[in-house]
């Protein structure tokens, strides 16, 4: 093999633009040829997606209408959470981590505004016990009362205490932008009488109204449908058609408005827009998230979207852009979290960026940008953090079908200046949900940062 040092310039160079040729190709390579998406049907009643790349683990999970949207009373979604993978009526929650340990698998609970995701990775033909075990979770799960005080009680009440400025104010938008359903905590707070609500016998009947047939959905990344078929057949056999009671499952509606909690540990303040909804045909929702961004994806680099710039201007703020997207509504928001007066400023200076959008101040450049870092975060979200396999669900459980990736792709190129204009110009001409919270001394009003609420 000849060594670099015996090379000419030339032939250096010549290599240089052979190693650069590769890379474009393998570029192209992979945006032309997205990862699948998830296919939906029907297996003995259950509604099921799944997707396979023949991959080594799998990502089982089950997505069921429990978010704290559907909760009758305080508490009762993450009392829910709580209780996944305690004892069933086969196996105790001792001889569960036994044998997922003995397996090599790890299991999951989560919520958000609208579903209950309970999760299990493992490898892949492991496939038969995990389908039984999430199964069981839902179909057999003992509501105890020891296991609620001296597991589920202390666990709610710990992450009660963990909850941060930025938590309190994310959850307060909500409140003011949706009112009751989506409006509702994603965790209670402190203050919050649960007590007065929450029992091993509440979180029972509310698991007997959401864990149904019609109520869940079965999603999987790296099984077959095939596969599948196998095992959900006889393992959710025992789960019900449909329950006696039924979930609260009135429309969304948007308010906007304002909100303002004191508090003395962090600030944080929400600027929230009706957003896009889950299978809502709105690109230039998720290109504009891309613009505004907000968090940097590249070391010692500030970042070229929006929001990184205006944080420059306010040293020890950081802000971050997210599209929430719910079943019948979307919540776009911009949070800045940091000291009180970086916050202000951030605040101030990300309005007139997205003000200056709403005029058509936005570079070719950074719209390319922009379109490139929304196509990432698609095609990343389901391999990274899973997004895509609780949205599938989400949208299953709703009535809808999974996100077609190809077509939402397309979609996104198809982003142009003057789409984004109008979306910001919208934004801006309708009520904005503001919240803020910390020292409210400092932190600006709406009506200061010239929004309409």
């Amino acid at each position: 093999m000849i060594c670099r040092q015996a090379l000419s310039r030339g032939s250096q160079l010549a290599l240089r633009r052979q190693g650069a040729a590769k890379l474009a190709q393998r570029g192209f390579a992979a945006v032309a040829s997205p990862k699948a998406s998830y296919e939906p049907t029907t297996i003995a009643g259950v509604k099921v997606a799944s997707r396979d790349d023949n991959g080594p683990t799998t990502r089982l999970a089950v997505v069921a209408k429990a978010g704290t949207r559907y909760e009758p009373l305080p508490g009762l979604t993450v009392g829910l959470e709580e209780y996944a993978f305690k004892s069933t009526q086969k196996r105790s929650a001792l001889r569960i981590t036994r044998e997922v340990e003995l397996l090599g698998g790890q299991l999951n609970a989560y919520h958000t505004r609208e579903a209950l995701v309970i999760q299990a990775n493992f490898l892949r033909d492991d496939l038969p016990y995990f389908t039984e075990l999430l199964a069981e979770v839902v179909s057999q799960t003992r509501y105890t009362t020891h296991e609620y005080h001296e597991e589920v009680e202390h666990v709610i009440h710990a992450k009660q205490a963990k909850l941060d400025a930025a938590a309190v104010a994310l959850d307060a938008a909500h409140a003011v932008a949706f009112h009751t359903g989506l409006g509702a905590p994603l965790y209670p707070t402190a203050s919050t009488p649960i007590s007065s609500y929450l029992n091993e016998n509440s979180v029972a009947a509310f698991a007997e109204a959401a864990y149904t047939k019609a109520n869940i959905a079965v999603v999987a990344d790296g099984a077959s449908e095939t596969g599948l078929s196998k095992w959900i057949e006889p393992f959710f056999k025992a789960v019900p058609t449909q329950s006696q009671s039924s979930l609260s499952t009135s429309a969304s509606k948007y308010y906007g408005g304002e909100q303002r909690i004191a508090r003395i540990a962090g600030n944080s303040l929400v600027i929230a827009f009706p957003g896009a909804a889950l299978g809502a045909n709105q690109p230039e929702i998720a290109v504009l998230v891309g613009l505004l961004g907000g968090e940097s994806t590249i070391k010692w680099s500030p970042g070229f979207s929006l929001l990184s710039n205006a944080t420059a201007a306010a040293p020890g703020a950081t802000a971050k852009a997210t599209n929430f997207a719910y079943s019948d509504a979307g919540l776009l928001t911009i949070q800045i979290n940091g000291p009180a007066a970086a916050v202000r400023k951030a605040a101030e200076e990300s309005v007139k960026a997205l003000k200056a959008v709403a005029e058509g101040g936005i570079s070719k450049e950074n719209l390319v940008k922009a379109i490139a870092k929304s196509k990432f975060n698609l095609l990343s979200g389901s391999e990274v953090s899973g997004t895509g396999l609780v949205h599938a669900g989400a949208n299953l459980i709703h009535g809808g079908q999974p996100l077609q990736v190809a077509e939402t792709v397309k979609a996104l190129e198809g982003v142009n200046a003057d789409k984004l204009k109008a979306a910001a110009k919208t934004l801006l001409g309708g009520k904005a949900s503001v919240a803020a919270v910390g020292d409210l001394h400092v932190l600006p009003f709406a009506e200061e940062l010239g929004l309409k609420i």
